[in-house]
C-alpha cells in the first residue's frame, strides 16, 4: 500500500454500502470518518473518554447500529491520545464483531513506538481476530520513512481480497526502490528501531515533566510520539491552540479537531530535538493565561 492511510481510506470502499454504518473512535485519525462519508455510509462515534482510559465502549453501542455496521476501527497505541490497550479489549472487539458481523480494522502504525519495555500486543494475537479482521501497519513512524508512502495490512484473506480489488483499480504499485527500502529495513537491524525509541522516550520525560511542573493536567504516554494534555482551566482547545502560537510560537493540535469528546485537550507531537522542547516550555512558562 503507499502508506496506511490508503489501505485505511479504500476498505470503506471495499465494504461499505450507503445504507451501512461505520462504527469510529473519537477522538480520532480522521480519515477513519471521512473514508465512511466518501462511500456514502454513516459514522456511528464511540467516544474515547479519560474515565475509560480512552478505551470505546462496546456496550453502549445501539443494537439497531451495530445491526447495520459494516467496519468498525480500533487504533492502539492510539492518536491523538497515546492511549494503550490489553488484549482484553481485542478480545472484547472479536466477539462484538463475531456477534454483529463486522469487519474490524486495527490501525497499528504506532505499535514500535512504545516506551519503558512495555511493549503493546497486536489485534492479531487475539483468539478469532484473524476470522473477522485485518490490522494496518506503516513505516513511516517505525522507520522514519514519513512521506515515503509504504504500509501494509495482514489478517484475514477474504477482507485483504476486496482491499487488494479496490487498490488494483485505483492506483498502480509503490515505486520500487522505495519497496528495496522497505525490505532492508524490515529485514536489517533492528537497533536503529531501539534507538528511536530511546530518543523519544527521553523527549517525553522532558517535555511531559515540564508540563507537569508548570501545572498541566498531562499523564505520561506509554507509546506514540504525542502528548495529550488537559488545556488549563477556562479555555477552550482552539483558544488554548492559539496562545500557544500566538505568544509562544508553538503548534499544537486542538482536540476539537479529532471530534467532539477531543474537546478539552490539545496534541503535542515529541518530534523536535530535547533542546528544543526545552526552549517551548520556557516558552509556555511566559504565556499569560
Amino acid at each position: 500500500m503507499a502508506g496506511s492511510k490508503e489501505g485505511i481510506y479504500h476498505i470503506h470502499d471495499a465494504f461499505v454500502d450507503p445504507s451501512d454504518d461505520v462504527l469510529v473512535p473519537e477522538p480520532g485519525y480522521p480519515v477513519y470518518a471521512n473514508g465512511t462519508v466518501f462511500a456514502g455510509g454513516q459514522n456511528y462515534f464511540m467516544p474515547l473518554k479519560k474515565k475509560n482510559h480512552f478505551l470505546p465502549d462496546f456496550h453502549a453501542i445501539p443494537e439497531a447500529v451495530a445491526k447495520k455496521a459494516s467496519l468498525m476501527f480500533i487504533n492502539y497505541p492510539n492518536n491523538p491520545t497515546a492511549a494503550c490497550c490489553d488484549k482484553k479489549l481485542f478480545e472484547t472487539a472479536v466477539k462484538f464483531a463475531q456477534h454483529h458481523n463486522i469487519i474490524v480494522c486495527h490501525d497499528a502504525a504506532y505499535s514500535e513506538m512504545y516506551y519503558d519495555g512495555e511493549k503493546p500486543a497486536s489485534f492479531l494475537e487475539v483468539a478469532g481476530a484473524k476470522e473477522v479482521g485485518i490490522e494496518f501497519h506503516s513505516l513511516s513512524k517505525t522507520y522514519c520513512m514519513t512521506g515515503w508512502r509504504l504500509g501494509w495490512a495482514c489478517g484475514n484473506a477474504k477482507v485483504l481480497q476486496g482491499l487488494a480489488k479496490v487498490k488494483e483499480n485505483v492506483d498502480s504499485g509503490v515505486f520500487q526502490a522505495v519497496q528495496y527500502a522497505g525490505i532492508a529495513a524490515l529485514t536489517g537491524d533492528q537497533k536503529c528501531v531501539d534507538n528511536m525509541r530511546e530518543v523519544f522516550q527521553e523527549r517525553r520525560d522532558i517535555f511531559v515533566g515540564g508540563l507537569q511542573k508548570l501545572g498541566w493536567k498531562v499523564d505520561k504516554p506509554k507509546a506514540s510520539f504525542y502528548v495529550w494534555a488537559e488545556v488549563p482551566p477556562r479555555y477552550t482547545s482552539v483558544h488554548c491552540s492559539s496562545l500557544l502560537l500566538e505568544q509562544a510560537g508553538i503548534v499544537a493540535t486542538p482536540g476539537i479537531g479529532f471530534g467532539p469528546s477531543g474537546e478539552g485537550y490539545v496534541r503535542f507531537a515529541l518530534t523536535q530535538d530535547k533542546n528544543r522542547l526545552q526552549e517551548a516550555l520556557k516558552r509556555i512558562e511566559k504565556i499569560k493565561w
